[in-house]
């Protein structure tokens, strides 16, 4: 290892993939929802926007990268930007304006048409495997694309006025394709001719500006590939190399694998690989790669917050160093939008712990430091190597460790099984609750009011006492008692109002996590998220929801759902340890849930709702690995509900996924009632519990609770309607697509009323079934 010298910092180029948009105290968000509530002109939003992105591009360049990376801002979702820059604008949104029109870009995100009317926005699916949630591109059958660039080329100026090395950032051609949905299922790939006019247009835009370098993000390169999109990538690639800019073709997430050959040989000047998970493609990369292509390695991970492990680094490093001298290039795995901007601002963590940690802003660092590391290495410079401690992965194994290591190994088939079938225990629970059909109900929480935001707050930072902070939520909880019974709701909830985050509130009662202040993530829109962090072993000390359930439960004759959330949802919305398996983790978690669940039965709550929103998420983007991570996340479900008794009914709620590819998953949950979103999709998603013919209870849900519109009686009932010509009547349930945590009370009130009418218009409807 003698082949690099210490002037290697100066010939190993350096950048990131994208940086988070929301800005470090969330100023993206706040003025969203100002802009949204009428209280923040267009102009003064754009504003706050322009100094977001220019300080994040002050940082990359302050960290020394080579490279700041522009053109991966959103004001909302970066495939809505595409979709709206290429003229894909479904009708319902279309305006007569030319150019760029907020309104029209915010109605596709938000809904409501062109005309002032309600209408359903588009659809929305997770990014990947990621807790991110894009806007899915709606494709007619005769879609023409047309360039409306102006705002994005403008952007690029912006960066440009800071430093010339900018380098700009697209989402590819088939990636943009295949993230997409076309009318009819028609085959999205027959676009592509048309929409790479498009992209030509564009990157002789950009070469005009004076770019060198432009970041085409092609991940679906790491999907099975049907061998048309393979050849669409050659016809891709063939046609834009004729514009005079540099293209780094970017993937990540998963590896290459049997695509390797076809990244490697694409007419660009750069291809950058995922070394964290893609890091089996590396043995061969080199033997495939031209001799004239830069390479890109994404060895400072995107997607997690722990400190890179330099000393494994720095030997990938070299080697390919020695191979491609000044055509190696080093970055983040993938875009840092999926870790918090900032750890500087943590100043309440502890600091042992604080020392293994990295967010966005301390990632850039990482990547800019890792050539002089490499050379101070081989020149035996320590004091340059401890700048960057290298986080300590191993933990001894303590006693709970131990413990829970053995508890996991005991486990048979039988910890993993109801004690009866389906049909058996619906019997008896029908028997025990006497619901009617279509039986309506909610997801879990109402709406987090203002007035719960400063309760808690001022109990966090002890401006009111515990006894205080216990008596505001316990008036919240009979509030939304009181409302669901005024509404007619069947099954009740007890609103949340104690709950921070569905996963926060139960990691800060179980041993082995850490909490952050500032930790925050974006999911969609103004939506951020505070994942937790998995540090240690984890177990549950004391009961965490029984007290509230029970109070719940104290305030009404209905039945109270008894609300936690699932140990693979735990899992995926947290940042996980990298010293041993998501398998282990999970079982950790569904061990110490199902100590919850039955603490819950045994305090006469028996309905219980354990939430897998995240389950597709966290399937693997390789479907040879689907069936083993499958496996797993559901014996951790099933591990975690399945002693209880017959008469105590499991429910699980899903959403924002593509059911079809899991179903069968789904099913083996064996959830006595399974919630999930298919407003948006106008029911298309059920079609997968149609074709599979679900054995148990379904409750497809009947608006979005995404947006700020009330739906009409009568779509609810249209869409209740449709299910019903799938899904046996006897066998649904009428909710709304997600928890009501977002919304105002007002309008869940009056949604609320529409649903539970819509409901028994459906009994009417159907009454001959329990005759």
């Amino acid at each position: 290892m003698n082949n690099i010298n210490v002037n290697a910092r100066h010939n190993i180029s350096t950048h990131v993939l994208g940086y988070p948009r929301m800005g470090a105290q969330r100023q993206l968000k706040w003025a969203l929802e100002d802009y949204w509530k009428g209280q923040l002109t267009q102009d003064q939003l754009l504003n706050e926007a322009a100094n977001i992105r220019q300080s994040h591009w002050q940082i990359q360049l302050d960290a020394g990268l080579d490279f700041i990376t522009a053109g991966d801002f959103a004001l909302y979702d970066h495939v809505l930007n595409h979709s709206y820059m290429f003229g894909v604008v479904p009708e319902r949104f279309a305006s007569a304006e030319s150019g760029w029109q907020w309104d029209t870009y915010f109605r596709m995100a938000r809904g409501r048409s062109a005309q002032g009317d309600d209408c359903a926005a588009c659809e929305m699916t997770k990014w990947f495997d990621t807790n991110y949630h894009y806007l899915v591109p709606e494709f007619t059958e005769q879609q023409t694309f047309s360039l409306n660039a102006d705002v994005w080329l403008e952007e690029i100026k912006q960066a440009q006025a800071l430093t010339p090395n900018v380098k700009a950032v697209l989402l590819g051609p088939l990636t943009y394709l295949w993230l997409g949905k076309t009318q009819n299922n028609g085959d999205a790939i027959d676009l592509l001719p048309q929409l790479l006019n498009v992209y030509s247009e564009l990157l002789h835009k950009v070469s005009e500006l004076g770019i060198e370098w432009l970041q085409l993000d092609e991940p679906i390169l790491g999907l099975d590939l049907p061998q048309h999109w393979k050849q669409g990538f050659e016809l891709a690639y063939n046609q834009l190399k004729s514009s005079p800019l540099k293209i780094l073709l970017a993937t990540y997430f998963s590896e290459l694998d049997d695509n390797l050959t076809l990244a490697c040989q694409l007419p660009v000047a750069g291809l950058h690989i995922d070394g964290i998970n893609g890091k089996h493609d590396l043995p061969n990369v080199l033997d495939r790669l031209p001799p004239y292509k830069v390479l890109s390695l994404g060895l400072i991970n995107g997607r997690n917050i722990w400190k890179a492990d330099v000393d494994a680094i720095l030997p990938v490093i070299n080697d390919f160093y020695s191979t491609l001298g000044d055509r190696l290039w080093l970055a983040s795995s993938c875009s840092l939008l999926h870790v918090p901007e900032d750890l500087d601002q943590e100043v309440n963590l502890v600091p042992q712990v604080k020392a293994q940690f990295a967010f966005a802003k301390q990632k850039c660092a990482e990547v800019s430091a890792l050539p002089a590391q490499l050379a101070a290495q081989l020149q035996g410079d320590k004091h340059v190597l401890t700048q960057n401690p290298i986080k300590q992965t191993t933990k001894p194994l303590d006693a709970i460790g131990a413990e829970l290591k053995q508890q996991i190994a005991q486990l048979t088939s039988s910890s993993f099984a109801r004690a009866n079938t389906f049909a058996t225990r619906k019997t008896i629970q029908q028997q025990q609750f006497n619901l009617p059909l279509f039986a309506t109900t909610t997801i879990g929480s109402f709406p987090q009011t203002k007035e719960i935001r400063q309760a808690r707050l001022g109990f966090k930072q002890g401006s009111i006492s515990q006894q205080v902070y216990e008596t505001i939520m316990s008036e919240e909880i009979q509030h939304a008692v009181k409302e669901q019974e005024n509404i007619g709701l069947d099954v009740l909830v007890h609103g949340e109002a104690e709950r921070n985050d569905m996963v926060e509130y139960f990691g800060q009662q179980l041993e082995g996590y850490v909490f952050t202040d500032f930790g925050w993530v974006q999911s969609y829109g103004s939506r951020c998220v505070k994942p937790p962090i998995i540090a240690s072993d984890v177990y549950r000390p004391q009961a965490m929801t029984v007290r509230w359930s029970q109070y719940a439960q104290s305030l009404t004759q209905k039945p109270m759902k008894g609300m936690l959330t699932g140990p693979i949802t735990m899992l995926c919305w947290s940042f996980t340890r990298e010293d041993i398996s998501l398998k282990e983790q999970a079982f950790q978690l569904a061990l110490a849930l199902a100590d919850e669940v039955l603490d819950l039965e045994k305090a006469g709550i028996n309905m219980i709702q354990v939430d897998e929103p995240a389950l597709r998420e966290g399937l693997p983007l390789r479907q040879r690995d689907w069936q083993a991570y499958l496996r797993w996340a559901v014996d951790a479900f099933r591990l975690s509900v399945a002693r209880v008794q017959d008469s105590t009914q499991i429910h699980t709620h899903m959403c924002y996924a593509e059911f079809n590819d899991i179903i069968e998953a789904i099913a083996e949950l064996d959830a006595d009632v399974i919630t999930i979103e298919t407003s948006r999709s106008n029911m298309e998603l059920l079609q997968a519990f149609e074709d599979f013919k679900y054995p148990n209870d379904i409750g497809p849900g009947v608006y979005d609770i995404h947006s700020p519109i009330v739906p009409t009686q009568q779509w609810m009932a249209q869409l209740l309607q449709k299910a019903a010509q799938a899904i046996a009547p006897e066998q649904l349930w009428v909710n709304p697509d997600c928890g009501l945590k977002t919304r105002a009370w007002p309008e869940t009130h009056e949604a609320l009323t529409l649903m539970v009418k819509a409901a028994k218009q459906l009994r009417e409807q159907y009454a001959h079934v329990n005759a």
